[in-house]
């Protein structure tokens, strides 16, 4: 068996012949095959690379994409942050200023003012006893019926004005000019409205009120109420005049407790501003069983008259 073969190359020179060995030949083609088999990997690898670049270039962009929105997130949530806290300071600005009102009305209606409770326990406690005293002033005559000028004859013992001989004056004598105004101090029901000329008072209306308070209104011009009808605190009664036993225009006002004169300046002074002042000055007033009694009443709209309102200002 012949193991070699002829390998024949023409060129200008002529024809060449070169007699080669079989081992040769397979050697030949095992490293053609093998470089081919490097080539092939070579270019898949080139291939693999530059697909994996790609993928990390992506990822890469990906990430600085995620980057940016997480630190416009972080921008905004910084934001919202400073925003919060300033919201807060506010917040707390404005607890602290009602804390401090709230103390200014706990001193005005004679509760103890105590930083250590919590905020909304004080302004349940402030609110309960604000309602109480708002019942009360409700039901009992206080303020002024009409707008306040000034007393020209004082509660207590004087010189009458026209029969000049010394008498009590139960009431105050109020200044006013014809036809003022003049405005129920608490609820009640129309005892009496007309001319009373055996008392001198001339047109005469007598308010009853719960607990055994009256109030009286004397020397009026004009009445607008009936004897009966309901009345309900800051409703007009009347117009003031000078009928009946008068010198001049003003308005006769006289509280009774039990058919029992008080004198009615006490009454015409007290608000929600001076709640307690009145049980000072008038200790014929069993104060302490009416609070009792009227502690578990509770008003939903308690009104003033627009006269009081005027006086504190």
């Amino acid at each position: 068996m012949d193991n070699h073969f002829t390998v024949t190359i023409h060129d200008t020179n002529g024809l060449k012949q070169f007699n080669l060995h079989h081992f040769v030949k397979k050697a030949l083609l095992y490293a053609a095959g093998f470089l081919g088999a490097i080539a092939l990997i070579a270019v898949a690898t080139i291939l693999y690379l530059n697909y994996s670049v790609e993928e990390i270039e992506k990822k890469r962009f990906e990430m600085e994409v995620s980057y940016a929105n997480l630190q416009l997130k972080n921008l905004a949530l910084d934001e919202s942050m400073l925003n919060t806290q300033k919201a807060l300071d506010r917040k707390k600005e404005e607890l602290t200023e009602v804390s401090d009102s709230l103390s200014d009305i706990e001193e005005m209606i004679g509760l103890s003012s105590a930083t250590d409770i919590p905020l909304i326990e004080r302004v349940n406690k402030t609110k309960l006893s604000s309602e109480q005293m708002a019942t009360l002033l409700q039901f009992i005559p206080s303020g002024s019926p009409i707008q306040y000028n000034g007393i020209t004859s004082k509660f207590g013992y004087r010189i009458h004005p026209t029969l000049h001989s010394r008498e009590f004056h139960r009431g105050s004598d109020m200044k006013a000019a014809m036809r003022t105004p003049v405005f129920a101090t608490a609820d009640g029901i129309v005892e009496y409205a007309g001319l009373h000329n055996k008392s001198g008072y001339g047109r005469l209306i007598i308010l009853q009120h719960n607990y055994g308070f009256r109030s009286y209104f004397g020397h009026l011009n004009e009445i607008v109420i009936k004897s009966g009808q309901f009345i309900k605190k800051g409703d007009l009664i009347a117009y003031t005049g000078s009928t009946g036993m008068s010198n001049g225009p003003h308005l006769h006002y006289e509280i009774r407790f039990i058919s029992r004169a008080v004198n009615p300046f006490w009454f015409i002074k007290w608000n929600i501003k001076n709640y307690n002042e009145i049980f000072e000055k008038e200790k014929k007033i069993p104060w302490q069983s009416l609070l009792m009694a009227t502690a578990q009443i509770k008003l939903q709209k308690p009104t003033q008259t627009q006269q009081s309102s005027q006086q504190d200002q």
